[in-house]
């Protein structure tokens, strides 16, 4: 088996709702802070992002209702909290460009996808408006 190239990337989960529920305006890529049992079990796949979004807080942004299953071959003191708010990693131009633009009436904060990218476990986070219900084509 060849060893991974440093740009390869393998997707870990995707959220294909809310492409159909948001229309998105703009998209970033962002590293996530994680625990050690949170990023073995990424690389298992074992990432939910159904109801995950994110909020700028201060001088950064948090990711919230993003569920990374136990690590299942770690003792239950050492494991972490499946849905604790995860620190995301972007330069601070990028921190105020969203926030000035999630600020504005109807716009939010939401994961597309994780995936890995070389050795690094990152989220495509989209800046996207609510559709009304009769709007989903």
């Amino acid at each position: 088996m060849a060893k991974p190239t440093k740009d390869e990337i393998r997707e870990l989960a995707s959220n294909r709702q809310a492409r159909r529920d948001y229309e998105i305006e703009d998209t970033f890529e962002a590293g996530m802070v994680l625990l050690g049992t949170e990023v073995k079990s990424c690389r298992l796949g074992r990432v939910q992002l159904k109801d995950a979004y994110a909020r700028p807080q201060g001088d950064k942004v948090v990711l919230y209702k993003l569920h990374i299953a136990h690590y299942t071959h770690a003792s239950v003191d050492a494991n972490h909290d499946p849905e604790r708010p995860r620190t995301l990693l972007l330069k601070a131009h990028e921190i105020r460009r969203l926030i000035g633009k999630s600020e504005r009436a109807g716009y939010t904060l939401i994961p597309l996808r994780v995936y890995l990218k070389g050795a690094w476990i990152k989220v495509e986070l989209a800046l996207a408006r609510g559709r009304s219900t009769h709007e989903k084509r």
